[in-house]
């Protein structure tokens, strides 16, 4: 078994990249509490909305795509449903599979989000996808101390 050496870990460059993405998250999760959403159930609305045509939106498949258990994700469809976001409904061939469908006005706070959340990437895509690269690389590469980046608001005036 070949043994991986520290000498070859930029352990800065994968802090660098993990600060990142971090940023990235804060933003996310400032945006959608300013939206009157938790996090998470922003989430939940990209996962279903996100899913590939072929693949039916289901509580089991919302559990694998927001890697939670399926017991969690029934209860958060259920907050979900409450708050008018989507609507569950029982599937036609199989009575025990739960499908789950973003109601208009659950799409209209996604689309509302996703804008922020596209915004914020556009500002700090560049940063992350670097950061990304010198984490990956092989050896220590010179890289730019971390400073301030300016933020797209979350809630625009």
């Amino acid at each position: 078994m070949r043994r991986l050496s520290s000498r070859k870990i930029d352990y800065s460059a994968l802090a660098d990249f993990r600060y990142e993405i971090r940023r990235y998250l804060n933003f996310g999760y400032q945006a959608a509490r300013r939206k009157g959403v938790e996090p998470q159930q922003y989430q939940a609305l990209l996962a279903i909305k996100g899913l590939r045509p072929e693949l039916p939106p289901t509580v089991g498949l919302l559990a694998e795509e927001m890697q939670i258990e399926h017991h969690t994700a029934v209860e958060l469809s259920g907050r979900l449903e409450r708050n008018g976001w989507i609507s569950r409904m029982r599937s036609a061939r199989d009575r025990r599979v739960v499908l789950l469908q973003l109601t208009r006005r659950g799409e209209r706070l996604l689309e509302s989000l996703s804008i922020l959340h596209r915004r914020e990437l556009q500002l700090v895509g560049p940063r992350l996808v670097e950061a990304l690269r010198l984490a990956i690389s092989h050896g220590r590469r010179a890289r730019k101390a971390r400073t301030s980046v300016p933020r797209a608001s979350a809630n625009p005036s």
